[in-house]
């Protein structure tokens, strides 16, 4: 990647940083039963998802109507800077880095993601070509690799943009998931 590119990418957080700054919470609780039957995730079947924080779509709701419909939930637990460790959501929540809440059960590793019928991650945007735009840490490009189900980008409407830039380590998009639009799979 160049130092222009490089240079667009902050640019393009900066930017979506703060048009969330002021926007208004996107719960995305019906929007992530529509991708498990999208995406005819098994009742019983796992999916990793997320809690949502500084603006992000998503809720404590979103992840509640995945477990009311009789989903196992796994949330990312951060421990070091490898790829991201996975617990099994019950309810219980405990703080973690980063200003993050992660569940308080035993860890199940890294591998964990590769059992999911589904991933749900958050991201800053998405574009077309399934280039995910995330906070900058490489957490989830270092463990999407892993993942064996359909991986599905979480943003707000306006956040599914033409195009992004890349680098070969980033992690593609299956596809996203936008309150009003639903499930659009990538690449287009």
């Amino acid at each position: 990647m160049t130092s222009g590119e490089r240079d667009r990418k902050d640019a393009e957080r900066a930017r979506l940083r703060a048009a969330r700054r002021g926007a208004e919470p996107v719960p995305m609780v019906s929007e992530v039963l529509l991708a498990t039957a999208a995406f005819g995730v098994p009742a019983g079947g796992t999916v990793c998802a997320y809690l949502a924080v500084r603006g992000e779509p998503g809720s404590a709701g979103m992840l509640e109507s995945l477990r009311g419909a009789g989903f196992r939930v796994l949330l990312p637990v951060v421990a070091g800077v490898g790829p991201l460790e996975w617990a099994e959501h019950t309810g219980a929540l405990r703080a973690g880095p980063f200003g993050l809440r992660e569940p308080d059960g035993p860890l199940l590793g890294v591998g964990a993601v590769a059992g999911a019928a589904l991933v749900l991650v958050p991201a800053l945007a998405v574009d077309r070509a399934g280039v995910r735009l995330g906070q900058g840490g490489g957490y989830y490009d270092r463990t999407l690799p892993l993942a064996r189900g359909p991986v599905v980008a979480v943003v707000r409407d306006e956040e599914f943009v033409e195009s992004l830039p890349a680098e070969a380590h980033d992690a593609r998009m299956s596809a996203v998931l936008t309150p009003g639009r639903g499930v659009v799979r990538l690449p287009l």
